[in-house]
């Protein structure tokens, strides 16, 4: 079966064909049970994370997770371990155990990764990949979109609402909200500001910044095969993903860096056990 490119960065996808049980509370941020008509509602950074924690929490249940030990997860922490924390924003990283090729992050700072994704990108590649994703939290378009969702949706009663009692999302409420994130994508201006936000962190932290382009390189690839005219649907307030290689390519070579990159060993299984060596005493004889 062939892997399914699932576009990158696409908040909450899976939210389409999953139920909604979870009850999610904002605080002092009534939820509103019918439509009102909201005409302008700001979403606190505090309010979205809230909401992406309970949102993804959810998720983590209904996907196959991989655990502590599994080589997937010992891989991710080997390359992101040393990254999970930024200017107001904190980093959980997790691997689902699914074959599209795909990752995202919320606005609570939850990372998810599909192993589809890890099994074609090397360690550089993924970290300008998950840069990328870094990046939307870090810029705010995480909280942004779910504000889009929400105003879109008129779920939130944020005008007239004077409540400071916790209220609860009802299942149909969130099936609006995952609707809405789904059809919600981020602007071109986001994506590159993005795609800056993951050079920049690359080459901060002493990483390959060619890498950059080769990810793009693979996504442009795969948007050529059968899965062509969903892309086109999916990406189409995004950039093209060849001309977002071209653009990582023009960074590196202003900044004196660029050398066509050549993808490392992808190795997605646990390292072998180091074997204990021991040596033998030896006691000198008596003359």
């Amino acid at each position: 079966m062939k892997k399914k490119l699932i576009v990158l960065g696409v908040l909450f996808a899976t939210f389409g064909i999953t139920k909604m049980n979870a009850q999610i509370n904002l605080g002092d941020k009534a939820m509103g049970a019918i439509q009102k008509g909201v005409t302008s509602f700001t979403l606190s950074n505090a309010d979205a994370a809230a909401l992406s924690k309970e949102a993804v929490a959810k998720l983590d249940a209904e996907h196959e997770v991989a655990g502590p030990t599994d080589p997937y997860t010992l891989r991710l922490n080997r390359v992101f371990g040393k990254h999970t924390a930024g200017e107001g924003y904190t980093l959980n990283y997790k691997v689902y155990k699914l074959k599209e090729v795909n990752a995202f992050a919320t606005a609570d700072g939850s990372v998810r990764v599909y192993s589809g994704l890890m099994d074609i990108m090397d360690d550089n590649e993924l970290l300008a990949v998950i840069g990328h994703e870094i990046g939307h939290v870090a810029n705010n378009d995480s909280r942004d979109a779910m504000r889009a969702a929400y105003q879109k949706e008129a779920v939130i009663d944020g005008v007239s609402s004077q409540s400071t009692k916790v209220a609860a999302v009802t299942d149909s409420q969130l099936g609006k909200i995952g609707s809405a994130l789904i059809d919600s994508k981020h602007s071109r201006k986001q994506e590159s500001e993005a795609d800056l936000f993951a050079y920049n962190f690359m080459k901060k932290n002493g990483y390959n910044v060619n890498a950059e382009e080769s990810a793009f390189r693979i996504l442009a690839k795969m948007s050529e095969g059968s899965q062509s005219s969903f892309i086109d649907q999916m990406m189409s307030s995004h950039p093209d993903s060849t001309q977002r290689a071209e653009d990582a390519k023009k960074r590196a070579e202003k900044d004196g860096l660029y050398k066509a990159y050549v993808q490392q060993k992808i190795v997605n299984t646990a390292p072998a056990p180091v074997k204990k060596t021991t040596t033998k005493k030896t006691t000198a004889k008596k003359k």
